[in-house]
């Protein structure tokens, strides 16, 4: 299902789910103290690891007037979780609203994980 964004005299803009999931991933890949997108479920987790989904992890909602972007994230070990999931939030809300020019209502992040890094 498409976000109808606007009607003007040329005609109308959808916005697939799609796009802004991965607007949303990319601003997430690119936060300090992020590992990566985790999966919400299990079957989602086995579907990305066959088809290698860029925007598994990345769950949109529209009613016809609120956006609800929901973010499943793996943090770095010894970063502060709060601080990052606070940026990551921001940061998502952002991106989306200024590319798409639609208000993000919430950006609601969930820890599935940490993992330490390579120390190498």
């Amino acid at each position: 299902m498409d976000i109808k964004e606007r009607t003007n005299f040329l005609g109308n803009i959808y916005i697939s789910h799609q796009a802004i999931s991965k607007i949303a991933s990319q601003t997430v890949a690119s936060s300090y103290g992020i590992v990566g997108l985790a999966a919400k479920n299990l079957s989602e987790g086995l579907a990305q690891v066959i088809t290698k989904n860029a925007t598994s992890g990345v769950d949109i909602h529209f009613d016809g007037s609120n956006l609800v972007i929901d973010i499943y994230i793996i943090i770095e070990y010894g970063t502060r979780i709060k601080s990052v999931a606070t940026s990551v939030s921001d940061n998502v809300r952002f991106q989306v609203e200024k590319t798409i020019g639609l208000p993000v209502k919430q950006v609601n992040v969930h820890v599935r994980g940490l993992r330490i890094s390579n120390t190498d």
